[in-house]
């Protein structure tokens, strides 16, 4: 029952560590930027955590905000809806605060079908319609093609660092377990022996002492 409790815990964490990294780290879409616009959008209680604080971007309040919006198409046809807001000194760190001029270039970068300019728009983020949450755009780029490849050299210079910084931790959790926690335990356990053995001593004497008195009852009723 514990090995399936411990694993249930392991598996939770690692779905956590897996949906923050995921949320946080850049990721490059391959698009082509069909409008960009302006709109009153109201952020409340279920969806703030998705949105900047209100004094970094556009906010005109903490309920309704004037939030910069970048519409696009992929390749295939399907469409997604990026916000253009600045992130400031909050988390993430990107430290964004040239929301106008993205969106600027994103409005230069527009295309028709016919005509497409294809644009890699970095952004971070998840797409929840029904919470009215959309990725937040932090960088364009024109690019040759629909099938160019963008290296995500952040993910994987992060994802290093955390697997580095894991291997280390494990490191010194069995350095410390092992110098510090089995020492303990092992001296716990001579304790306790040294203790059993004083008490079995005890024991014994204390059997011998009331034996020995048993049997010289036993004479004086023998001389009755």
């Amino acid at each position: 029952m514990w090995t399936y409790v411990k694993w249930s815990i392991r598996i939770l964490l690692l779905l956590v560590v897996a949906g923050f990294l995921n949320y946080t780290l850049p990721q490059h879409d391959v698009v082509r930027i069909t409008n960009t616009y302006n709109r009153l959008t109201t952020v409340g209680s279920e969806n703030s955590w998705a949105y900047a604080s209100p004094d970094v971007g556009t906010g005109e309040s903490t309920v309704t905000r004037d939030i910069r919006f970048i519409e696009a198409a992929f390749p295939d046809g399907d469409v997604i809806v990026y916000r253009n807001e600045d992130t400031g000194w909050i988390w993430p760190p990107y430290f964004k605060y040239d929301s106008s001029n993205l969106q600027a270039e994103a409005g230069n970068l527009k295309s028709a079908e016919t005509a497409p300019k294809w644009v890699s728009v970095t952004h971070y983020g998840w797409r929840l319609a029904w919470l009215s949450i959309y990725p937040n755009a932090v960088a364009v780029k024109a690019v040759a093609g629909p099938d160019v490849r963008i290296i995500p050299y952040v993910n994987i210079i992060v994802l290093l660092a955390l697997l580095f910084g894991v291997f280390m931790l494990r490191r010194m959790w069995l350095q410390f377990w092992e110098r510090m926690v089995e020492p303990a335990v092992a001296d716990a356990g001579e304790t306790w022996d040294g203790v059993e053995a004083r008490a079995g001593a005890a024991r014994a004497r204390a059997g011998g002492f009331f034996g020995r008195i048993g049997a010289w009852l036993g004479t004086w009723r023998q001389k009755r």
